[in-house]
């Protein structure tokens, strides 16, 4: 199967994946002055006037997607549209480069990209750790709420969202915990965890290398074995589960200030190449089985925990429920039992009995440079709402065991990202007591989450959800008049 190459008007064969060659057949000739090899530039609003002499350019080798993709002849893979993934980590990028890419993809599919912006962006920082193969970049505006009053400290909280209202509702939680004398916040518990699974001849087997794993005596040697992996990744825990002759391995291991998962997986491959030694027989089938769980909604991060699992607290105060929240005590507990407990239960939810822990979590991951699709464990909340003090006075909690934060690597590294953390006070990481800013950047987003339950189960209460996404949300034209 062979792919045209229109940038470089050669034939290239497919061949196994992970690799391509060249084909015998001679390149076409092709015209300097040919419109397609050099495309332009798509104007966008964000796009500035600097030149190319800030960066250097450099051509770079385009591969070839194996058959498996299934794309058909004469079509320009995604892959050819930029430089290889292996290329891109030895090469520096250009805007010319990138610009070509952007403008092969425009004549590929037909689509305009106009207002998607490609300056004023330091795409080296993305190279091996953020994206491959960029065209550009997504805007999304930061709004600040706060400030929150969290464990005797100020923290300005930034959100990166766009969805209205949602800044200006935790800004009134949050108006309303300082108002009542500011929320307080407890760390349960603090481990990343990897679950491989393994597979053996026969149940009985696999049985065996559980009682092992799960044997007090041997723990100090595998611990020794899996804190080779990292300064910072130290063991913790391994506890199994079997399926027939599947064998479950959930490890739990500290990771500093970095979320974690790649220096945990390096941990757990240190213990199965051990292993192998005493259980020849063993088949390792995933380094990661899904007991962990990562990404998805899973009830033993709900149990168990995974990352930080966080408490946070407040008492409101019934004159700041009526005159900040506009609503009344007995409304809000009512609406909790109703809405976030038994309305939850019905649902069959998992994780979720909360108001919208979930709008909060993604804003502030998106901020500060966190793992987005890491909101879906991050956001497994309870949130609870009881009268106190004679009924005078409203008890609000959020407890969340699974907010899976860092302040190094990834995102967290970005310009943008890297200042949101450092508005926090938690950039980098704690040379003073390894994982402090990771554990407290968890506090933090549990009493965003807080705050923002506080102001919206108010605002269902006093019924003024709609009116509120009507003044912050929608636009106020007459549409009706507009597609008349």
């Amino acid at each position: 199967m062979g792919y045209f190459l229109p940038s470089s008007s050669r034939w290239f064969t497919s061949c196994s994946p992970g690799g391509a060659r060249r084909s015998a057949t001679p390149p076409l000739s092709t015209s300097s002055t040919s419109p397609r090899s050099s495309p332009s530039l798509p104007s966008s609003p964000h796009s500035s006037t600097s030149s190319d002499s800030s960066v250097s350019i450099s051509s770079s080798p385009f591969f070839v997607l194996p058959p498996m993709f299934g794309l058909p002849k004469m079509m320009t893979p995604p892959s050819l549209l930029t430089p290889s993934p292996k290329n891109m980590m030895r090469r520096p990028f250009s805007r010319r480069t990138l610009a070509k890419s952007l403008a092969a993809l425009q004549r590929m599919t037909g689509k305009s990209l106009a207002g998607l912006p490609l300056e004023n962006f330091d795409y080296e920082s993305i190279l091996g750790q953020c994206c491959e193969m960029p065209i550009g970049y997504v805007q999304i505006p930061v709004g600040i709420a706060g400030p929150l009053f969290l464990d005797g400290r100020e923290y300005m909280v930034p959100m990166a969202t766009t969805e209205g209202c949602l800044v200006a509702s935790t800004n009134r939680g949050c108006k309303a915990i300082n108002l009542s004398g500011g929320a307080s916040s407890v760390l349960l518990r603090d481990g990343m965890t990897r679950a491989p699974v393994v597979r053996f001849a026969t149940a009985q087997r696999a049985a065996q290398l559980k009682f092992f794993l799960e044997d007090p005596e041997n723990y100090e040697t595998l611990s020794m074995v899996f804190n080779r992996s990292s300064r910072f990744g130290r063991l913790q825990s391994i506890k199994c589960a079997i399926a027939g002759k599947n064998l479950y391995m959930r490890f739990s291991c500290s990771t500093g200030d970095a979320m974690g998962m790649n220096m945990i997986s390096k941990g757990v491959q240190n213990v199965l190449d051990f292993l192998q030694n005493d259980f020849p027989d063993m088949d390792v089938i995933g380094i990661s089985g899904n007991f962990c769980s990562d990404k998805k909604p899973a009830a033993v991060n709900w149990i168990e925990g995974r990352g930080k699992s966080v408490v946070c607290e407040a008492i409101i105060s019934g004159d700041v429920v009526r005159t900040v929240l506009k609503t009344n005590v007995e409304a809000l507990v009512e609406l909790n039992m109703l809405k976030n407990l038994a309305g939850s239960a019905m649902a069959g939810a998992l994780g979720g009995f909360n108001a919208h822990a979930s709008n909060i979590v993604s804003a502030v991951y998106i901020a500060t440079g966190q793992d987005p699709a890491q909101n879906v464990e991050s956001s497994h909340c309870i949130t609870m709402f009881e009268a106190v003090n004679d009924g005078k006075d409203l008890h609000v909690s959020v407890t969340m065991p699974s907010i899976e934060v860092g302040t190094v690597g990834g995102g967290t590294q970005l310009a943008s990202q890297s200042a949101c953390l450092n508005l926090l006070g938690v950039k980098g990481a704690n040379r003073e007591a390894a994982g402090s800013n990771a554990r407290l950047l968890a506090t933090i987003v549990a009493g965003s989450v807080l705050a923002g339950e506080l102001s919206l189960m108010s605002a269902l209460a006093a019924g003024q959800l709609v009116r509120s996404h009507m003044k912050y949300n929608r636009s106020s034209k007459d549409v009706s008049k507009i597609s008349s």
